[in-house]
């Protein structure tokens, strides 16, 4: 509940501080611009929800990191909406960080190499080798 009270306090504070900064229909200007930005952002999330998956099916973004950029994404769309400065100096804040995410996933390689995986790759020194596993034993098969 602290909490609440404290975010309330300095949502108003903010907002009150800016408009008789800029005046009030610059507030009213932000407030209109910011929301159509939420709104444009919740019609393409169907895309980029397209988009995460495809990622995420081509292993270029884990579970959580799937999670976390639909979620924050929505989170910040909603908080574009709602009007007042610090709602959206948050969700700005939000985009800007899932954007970044965004640039660096995409130097990232797409199939990070591991030393340790259990699929070796082919060598020179073993073309002479076959592999082969021995599902039965019978008297027949030797």
């Amino acid at each position: 509940m602290i909490y609440f009270i404290a975010y309330l306090f300095a949502e108003v504070m903010l907002t009150v501080e800016f408009a008789s900064r800029f005046g009030g229909f610059s507030m009213f200007g932000e407030i209109i611009i910011s929301a159509f930005v939420g709104i444009l952002i919740l019609f393409n999330f169907r895309t980029t929800l397209i988009v995460n998956i495809m990622e995420l099916k081509e292993r270029r973004v884990d579970a959580n990191g799937f999670y976390k950029r639909n979620l924050l994404s929505l989170l910040g769309a909603i908080l574009l909406i709602l009007p007042g400065i610090l709602t959206d100096i948050i969700g700005i804040s939000i985009h800007i960080y899932l954007l970044g995410g965004l640039i660096v996933s995409q130097f990232m390689p797409k199939y990070p190499h591991d030393n340790s995986s259990q699929y070796k790759t082919h060598s020179k020194e073993n073309d002479d080798v076959i592999d082969a596993e021995i599902i039965h034993d019978t008297p027949t098969l030797r």
